[in-house]
C-alpha cells in the first residue's frame, strides 16, 4: 500500500487517481500528525511525502518514521514545489527518504519511480523469504545432526547394558559350574536369556529403523486370530512379571487381515511401555473391541503419564521424554516403529494421558484393510 501525505486536497486527489489507475492501493494522509498515526497502524511500501506542510514539516516526519522499527523498510519519495537546491535534496536524504521530486509532478516519472521502488521491495520481500527458509532449514539440520547424535550415544549406551551384564552373569555361570551349583547355574542362565531377549529386541528395533528410512520395512499380510495373539502375548507376558496383573477386556470374534507379527510387535511395544513406565502399579489394563468394520486396542497404565506437549511429539523419531529419559532406558524409537507399522495397516495411533494418572496408548485398524482400498 501507498501513503500520500500532502496538505492540499487537490495533490492528493490527483497523486491517488492515477495510481490507482494503475494497480495500486493507496492511502491518504493531510498532515504530518495524521500520517504518523496511520504509519503506527498499518505498513506500507512507499510514503510520497510532501515537504512544505504546515505543523510538522516532511523532512520532520521522515526523521519520526525512521524511530519506527515497523516502518524501518518503508520507502520515502518526497515532494516539493520549491527549487530543488542542494541543501534541500541533502536534508531530504538525510532524513530517510530514498528519491526527491519537484512539483509540479511529472505523472510518468512519478509512475515509473513507484513501479522501480515496488520491484526492489517484492525481490527484498522473496529474499527476506528465502533467507528465513535457508535459516529455518540449517536448524532444521542441526537438530537433525543433534538428535543423530544424541541417539548414537544412547544406541551405544543401551546396547552395552545387556552386553557387560551377559559377561557379567558368564563369569558368575563358570563359578558356578567349578563348584557344580546346578540351581544357581538354571538361575543365572535365565538372566543371561532375558539380558540376550533384551539385547535381540534392540537390535531389531535397529534394523526396522534402517528399513523404514530405506522404504524397505516388509510386510506379510494374511489373516489371523487377533484374539489368539493377544491371549498368547498377556500368557507370555504375565509370566514374565508375575507381580502385574494384566486386566484384559473385550474379544475380537472375527479373523482380521494385516501383519501378525507386526501387529504382535505394536502390542507387546504397548504393554512393555506400560509396565515400565508404571513401576509403582500393579495393574495393567488391556481393552480390544470390535467397531463396526475396525478393531479398536488399548493399552492403559497408572503411572507417571505425560503432559500435553509430549503427547504431540511421543509417536517422532528418537523422541524420549526429557523428564524420564535418565530414570527410563530406551531408545525412542519404539513408538515411531509402532506408528509406521500402524499406519501400514491404514489405521490411526494414539495416546490419551494425563500427568501422574497414567496413559492409555491406543491404534484402530480395519478389519479388512485391503478390502476398504478396493471399496474407495
Amino acid at each position: 500500500m501507498i501513503l500520500i501525505v500532502d496538505d492540499a486536497p487537490e495533490n492528493i486527489i490527483s497523486l491517488k487517481k492515477v495510481l490507482e489507475k494503475n494497480g495500486f492501493e493507496v492511502d491518504t494522509a493531510s498532515s504530518g500528525d495524521e500520517a504518523l498515526k496511520k504509519i503506527l497502524k498499518k505498513s506500507y511500501v512507499l510514503i510520497i511525502l510532501d515537504v512544505q506542510m504546515p505543523g510538522m514539516d516532511g523532512f520532520e516526519v521522515a526523521e519520526a518514521i525512521s524511530g519506527y522499527s515497523k516502518a524501518k523498510e518503508t520507502a520515502i519519495i518526497f515532494l516539493s514545489a520549491a527549487s530543488a537546491n542542494v541543501n534541500l535534496i541533502t536534508r531530504g536524504y538525510s532524513s530517510g527518504g530514498l528519491d526527491y521530486i519537484s512539483k509540479p509532478v511529472d505523472m510518468n516519472v512519478l509512475l515509473l519511480k513507484v513501479k522501480t521502488f515496488y520491484r526492489i521491495y517484492e525481490q527484498s520481500r522473496a529474499l527476506n523469504e528465502m533467507q528465513k527458509k535457508l535459516l529455518e532449514e540449517i536448524e532444521f539440520r542441526k537438530e537433525a545432526e543433534r538428535k543423530k547424535d544424541e541417539f548414537i550415544s544412547i544406541a551405544s549406551h543401551e546396547l552395552k547394558t545387556p552386553m557387560t551384564s551377559i559377561k557379567g552373569y558368564i563369569q558368575l555361570l563358570e563359578r558356578s559350574i567349578d563348584k557344580n551349583d546346578v540351581e544357581t547355574v538354571k538361575i543365572r542362565l535365565h538372566k543371561v536369556q532375558n539380558q540376550i531377549e533384551k539385547l535381540n529386541l534392540l537390535v531389531a528395533d535397529l534394523l526396522d529403523i534402517s528399513k523404514i528410512e530405506s522404504g524397505k520395512l516388509k510386510f506379510n499380510k494374511r489373516y489371523f486370530s487377533f484374539d489368539d495373539i493377544l491371549d498368547h502375548i498377556i500368557e507370555v507376558m504375565q509370566q514374565a512379571n508375575p507381580a502385574i496383573r494384566l486386566i484384559s477386556t473385550g474379544h475380537i470374534s472375527t479373523e482380521i487381515f494385516g501383519d501378525e507379527m507386526r501387529i504382535e510387535q505394536v502390542i507387546i511395544n504397548f504393554i512393555t511401555n506400560a509396565i515400565k513406565y508404571a513401576p509403582d502399579s500393579d495393574e495393567v489394563h488391556i481393552t480390544s473391541e470390535l467397531r463396526g468394520s475396525e478393531i479398536y486396542f488399548s493399552v492403559r497404565d497408572f503411572g507417571i503419564g505425560m503432559a500435553k506437549e509430549h503427547q504431540l511429539q511421543i509417536f517422532d523419531k528418537f523422541y524420549r521424554v526429557e523428564e524420564t529419559s535418565e530414570r527410563f532406558q530406551g531408545l525412542g524409537i519404539g513408538l515411531y516403529i509402532c506408528q509406521e507399522i500402524i499406519e501400514r495397516h491404514q489405521g490411526t495411533i494414539g495416546v490419551n494421558s494425563e500427568p501422574g494418572e497414567g496413559s492409555e496408548f491406543y491404534f484402530i485398524i480395519p478389519v479388512h484393510p485391503e478390502k476398504d482400498i478396493n471399496n474407495n
